[in-house]
């Protein structure tokens, strides 16, 4: 296989790099990307109890946000999947830059058309604006996920997208507290209809992807095409530890985002605070921000760095994020969250740097802070919400890599596969809407909870279904 530079194999295992050495200048590029992906995501959070309100929807159709954004995922990657089964690989043909360009230019015209749409003050026109940023975003994700996989050892794959997805999470952090101050009092002008408040704020959107299109199109980045070898066919399903890794991304995005879909109302609840939806909002950035530093200390957990400076980082990011919480949000909160980041840290260190234990350990906690959550009233049950983004955290990075690990070329199509099972985001939303329209929004959190037993089994068996121990080594990221 001929290999230059600018030509080099798509996720192939075999792959000659000069020293298998990492190539950090690209990375770094690329973990911009997930963070303003990650910030912009989050909004929809914003337009959840925003055009509740607004369009006086019920549970499931204000869901439908969600339905039409992650349903976009899905449908932008069956397309992708069908072409590389036809016709080969479009990655592979393109290559992985020329993917996050098309992605971006696609994200930029779907925000663009919250402009109109707030003009005419029709919900479906959303949706579709919606539709086509998720889209963009699927074709963002196949193309990112596995390049990052592949700009250094496979052996530490999880470890980098655990940090790219530290930066993504760093975006859902901020993202909340900017979109509910611009949304819910910048431009909420009194008098006019609630859906006009989306209308600046989505056209800035719209030109920063514009913006970031243009200057990938100069960057100066490996693109990994690979046209000698563009594989046709519908391999990737042919390994189950891939099959069963679509449906644990398909459950982990659709607890994910049924938990961050649901806060805001669910802190609207008088025996959980009571609380407004511009002061409920703030409080998102406990949940997001969690799986910022949930992603920072994976990333360092299942790193080859030194055992020792290894566990002296993921032991001091927690301590920081707790004196910014103390200093920036007060005592109480800090005391609060504090309880979450302590048992986060022993599950770390319990999980022991293994991408498969973590995911079983996790996903036991996360099952205990949802019961907690619909069962009891109060501080309790608000932090164990809260705190349940700071065990989604290194879900994501750690079932991605392990479905895809040891497919050589067939990465791409795997990572296409994936993202098809985004449409758990979409589909269990308003599965969670329509039981929280009959039994109440706290006890709908019934929903996620199917979710993360199965994420447990996957950590506990799946990621190893189907492969031979000496051809594709199981957890050896």
């Amino acid at each position: 296989m001929a290999i230059n530079v600018g030509t080099v194999s798509a996720g192939v295992d075999t792959v000659e790099r000069p020293g298998n050495r990492t190539y950090r200048g690209p990375f770094t590029i690329m973990t911009i990307l997930f963070f303003m992906w990650g910030f912009m995501t989050v909004w929809n959070d914003i337009l959840i109890p925003r055009f509740k309100e607004a369009f006086t929807l019920n549970y499931f159709q204000v869901m439908l946000i969600q339905f039409a954004f992650f349903g976009a995922y899905t449908f932008g990657s069956l397309v992708y999947y069908l072409v590389s089964m036809f016709w080969g690989d479009p990655i592979n043909r393109i290559g992985y830059k020329n993917g996050v360009i098309i992605g971006l230019l696609l994200a930029a015209a779907g925000s663009l058309l919250f402009y109109p749409a707030a003009i005419l003050i029709s919900y479906p026109f959303f949706l579709m604006a919606l539709f086509i940023v998720g889209v963009g975003f699927a074709m963002l994700q196949i193309a990112a996920n596995p390049y990052i996989t592949i700009l250094g050892p496979e052996r530490t794959a999880s470890s980098r997208l655990n940090l790219s997805q530290a930066f993504n999470s760093f975006g859902t952090t901020i993202g909340p507290i900017i979109a509910g101050w611009l949304i819910f009092k910048v431009f909420n002008g009194p008098g006019s209809h609630g859906a006009q408040s989306v209308k600046i704020p989505y056209l800035c959107l719209g030109v920063v992807f514009l913006a970031l299109a243009v200057f990938f199109m100069f960057a100066h980045l490996p693109n990994f095409t690979n046209t000698e070898h563009v594989t046709r066919g519908a391999g990737a399903l042919k390994h189950p530890h891939t099959v069963l890794g679509m449906l644990a991304i398909f459950m982990y995005v659709g607890g994910e985002v049924c938990v961050g879909s649901s806060i805001i109302n669910y802190l609207n609840l008088p025996k959980l605070g009571g609380l407004s939806h511009e002061e409920a909002s703030k409080f998102l950035a406990f949940y997001w921000g969690g799986l910022m530093i949930g992603r920072f200390m994976g990333a360092f957990a299942l790193s080859d760095v030194r055992k020792w400076l290894r566990n002296t980082i993921v032991v001091l990011l927690p301590v920081v994020a707790f004196i910014t919480i103390w200093v920036l949000s007060g005592r109480a909160n800090a005391l609060h969250y504090g309880v979450m980041l302590a048992v986060m840290l022993a599950a770390f260190f319990l999980g022991a740097a293994s991408p498969q234990r973590m995911l079983a350990l996790f996903s036991f906690i996360i099952i205990a802070l949802l019961l907690t959550g619909m069962l009891s009233a109060g501080a309790a049950a608000i932090w164990a919400i809260l705190g349940i983004g700071l065990f989604d955290s290194v879900m994501w990075s750690n079932i991605f890599s392990l479905a895809i690990e040891g497919l050589g070329a067939l990465k791409s199509q795997a990572a296409s596969l994936l993202m098809m099972s985004v449409f758990g985001g979409a589909l269990m939303p308003p599965l969670q809407g329509i039981v929280a329209d009959h039994i109440g929004i706290q006890l709908s959190f019934i929903v996620p909870m199917v979710s993360y037993v199965y994420i447990a089994f996957y950590g506990l068996y799946g990621y190893r279904a189907g492969r031979r121990s000496k051809a594709i080594p199981a957890g050896n990221i």
